[in-house]
């Protein structure tokens, strides 16, 4: 005989239940070209209510419960727009991409490193995908394209080479001081500027933000912000090989461009390496000396 105290528990139980079988995916979907099955993505979305929700949100859109106060804000998933992705800026990501910032994490925000399952992290991954079906569901739609990482031409041997090359591309070649805070002197870049296109430039040529990290428009709804590469932590750039990465394909939907073939590979490995040496200053004496010296011209 049933003992009636439990009665009330069975209830909510079966409760429980029917609701998430009612939300369960009764087929599956065509995803980038994919074919996803209904079970891979309902073990998506029981994955994405136990680790996810909390900050993404029950549908994607960031506004999870813990997200109020985050800084940057969870990704909105319905926007079908994604930063960190190895691809031309504008085109989906590969599932490499996501399970890579999923397992990493990004530094510096809330978005954690997560040790999940191989089963898992897939599955995850193509749920994800269904809170943007316009971006994603389709035979037309294809992940986007991925270049080859170019051949090191500096290596460890050469590597105060490429900080001096880097110096000048980042300041002048590719101007990256147009949104990112500059950390060199004015004298040096003016010289710089003379060695590169013949003219030294004067004091009213320089920006009055020069030193300044400088607020940039996107399409995530909410400024964002280039980082100080001396102080904060970097997303996703963990090497100097993840630097030329980001470099090549910039951040997508912040304003970054990708700069493949704007600039040499030569000139990326360049800049990759003298952020790399700024990125070395965080939580070093170095870095007062360097401020200082900013300071006191």
């Amino acid at each position: 005989m049933m003992n009636l105290k439990m009665l009330p528990l069975l209830l909510c139980l079966v409760a429980v239940v029917s609701c998430e079988e009612a939300g369960q995916f009764k087929e599956g979907k065509t995803l980038a070209g994919k074919q996803v099955s209904k079970e891979t993505l309902n073990l998506g979305q029981t994955t994405y209510m136990e680790y996810c929700v909390q900050c993404h949100g029950k549908n994607g859109d960031g506004l999870g419960v813990s997200s109020a106060g985050m800084w940057p804000p969870p990704r909105n998933f319905k926007l079908g727009i994604y930063k960190f992705g190895n691809v031309v800026s504008g085109e989906l990501p590969h599932d490499e991409d996501f399970y890579r910032i999923i397992r990493k994490g990004l530094n510096g925000t809330p978005m954690l490193p997560w040790d999940i399952s191989d089963k898992r992290l897939d599955a995850v991954t193509q749920y994800i995908k269904t809170f943007a079906p316009e971006a994603w569901e389709g035979e037309d739609k294809k992940p986007g394209t991925k270049y080859e990482l170019p051949a090191d031409p500096f290596g460890e041997a050469r590597k105060a080479e490429a900080i001096e090359k880097g110096k000048r591309a980042y300041n002048i070649t590719a101007s990256c001081i147009q949104c990112h805070r500059g950390y060199e002197t004015k004298a040096d870049m003016s010289a710089w500027n003379k060695e590169i296109n013949k003219v030294p430039l004067k004091s009213e040529e320089f920006a009055a933000d020069l030193y300044q990290l400088k607020m940039q428009d996107s399409d995530y709804g909410y400024h964002t912000m280039p980082p100080d590469f001396t102080y904060h932590k970097v997303r996703v750039s963990h090497t100097t090989e993840d630097i030329v990465q980001r470099l090549m394909y910039g951040v997508n939907g912040s304003g970054m461009p990708g700069w493949k073939d704007v600039v040499t590979d030569e000139e990326l490995w360049a800049i990759a390496y003298y952020v790399q040496s700024l990125k070395d200053l965080r939580n070093n004496p170095a870095r007062e000396e360097l401020m200082n010296k900013i300071e006191k011209q």
